[in-house]
């Protein structure tokens, strides 16, 4: 089996190119610019060449044809039109990461399935990633075009941890606040369900969508069945480091009205409890069970980072936003408390 992976770098996509890469009956190539090129493994071929260049690229590409082509680097619908001229008649399956987060946002009930409504009205990440799989779909019904949509929800690897609320730089300055006892800020109150899962845990379900002819034309998310509180989550990650959990909850409102660049990732996204019903997945790929816990991930991910100076990016801008809008809201809450405590006991 061919399958050309675009991207194949990147959190998601490295996994299932170290899972292929091991595959002695499947010939792996990966197709971008050559920025990240280390952990490639030495069996993959790599294709110099930026995908948005349309004559560039299918030069490039020249006769080749392949049994799969996955994409992991599409947001937009222009790219995804771009993709359909490119791979029409050269692939028997064009795999398209598109997102949970294009599903109904607030959702109507906690358990998502693939036949829920897509729509997100803040985010216009996850608006593109619908429109893009309008487009793929009206080409799968007017022409054929073999497409499989993959919707991941959070997914991490072993160079990060997620929080509800990081830094621009990652992760490394929360947990930096947490090994020096700060307070780290927790939009809302920290109890929505949420769903992360491991990047090679994802790769196993991935792959066993490749060459599946169950799976043209479906749509499926892929994710583990564990879910946890950003309480828990946090709190898992303070056992691993042997810290206390100190946790500074500021509803999301207020944090979006601050830094309106939020909006998409928090009310868009993190706010909602969400758990994902795996069941056509499983349907399609007997046997799929993602096995990597969030402790098990976030003990490897802290052994990483620890041992990585690279993976330890320093925000003081971010840490300094922190300090002072902890303070700022402590300050006013205590000010509300004082008047409005006054007010009330007038009135009693």
């Amino acid at each position: 089996m061919k399958v050309l992976l675009i991207g194949g770098t990147g959190t998601i996509s490295s996994a299932i190119t170290e899972q292929l890469s091991r595959d002695n009956d499947c010939e792996v190539y990966l197709f971008n610019r050559g920025v990240r090129q280390s952990n490639i493994p030495e069996n993959v071929t790599v294709i110099h060449g930026d995908i948005s260049n349309e004559k560039e690229t299918a030069s490039l590409l020249k006769d080749l044809r392949f049994d799969c082509v996955a994409q992991f680097i599409g947001f937009t619908p222009e790219q995804v039109e771009r993709d359909i001229r490119l791979f029409s008649g050269r692939t028997n399956q064009y795999i398209y990461i598109s997102s949970a987060a294009a599903y109904q946002t607030p959702p109507p009930r906690p358990i998502i399935t693939e036949g829920m409504l897509l729509k997100n009205p803040y985010w216009q990440y996850a608006r593109d990633k619908i429109a893009c799989e309008d487009l793929l779909l009206k080409a799968s019904r007017e022409s054929g075009f073999p497409v499989t949509i993959v919707r991941p929800s959070h997914t991490y690897c072993e160079r990060m941890i997620p929080f509800c609320l990081e830094s621009p730089k990652g992760s490394w300055p929360v947990i930096k606040r947490m090994i020096e006892g700060k307070q780290i800020i927790v939009p809302g109150d920290g109890s929505s369900l949420w769903t992360i899962t491991f990047n090679e845990d994802f790769a196993k379900g991935f792959i066993g969508l490749i060459g599946n002819l169950h799976a043209i034309g479906e749509a499926v998310h892929i994710t583990t069945d564990e879910s946890l509180t950003w309480n828990q989550m946090a709190q898992v990650v303070a056992e691993e480091l042997n810290v206390s959990y100190r946790p500074y909850y500021i509803p999301t409102d207020v944090l979006v009205s601050l830094e309106p660049e939020l909006n998409g990732g928090l009310n868009g996204d993190k706010r909602h409890s969400v758990i994902y019903d795996n069941s056509k997945l499983k349907q399609l790929v007997p046997g799929y069970c993602a096995t990597i816990s969030w402790r098990k991930g976030v003990q490897r991910a802290l052994k990483k980072i620890l041992a990585c100076p690279e993976l330890r990016a320093e925000d003081p801008a971010f840490d300094r936003w922190c300090d002072n809008l902890i303070r700022v809201y402590s300050q006013a809450l205590e000010r509300a408390r004082d008047t409005c405590g006054s007010d009330r006991k007038s009135v009693v």
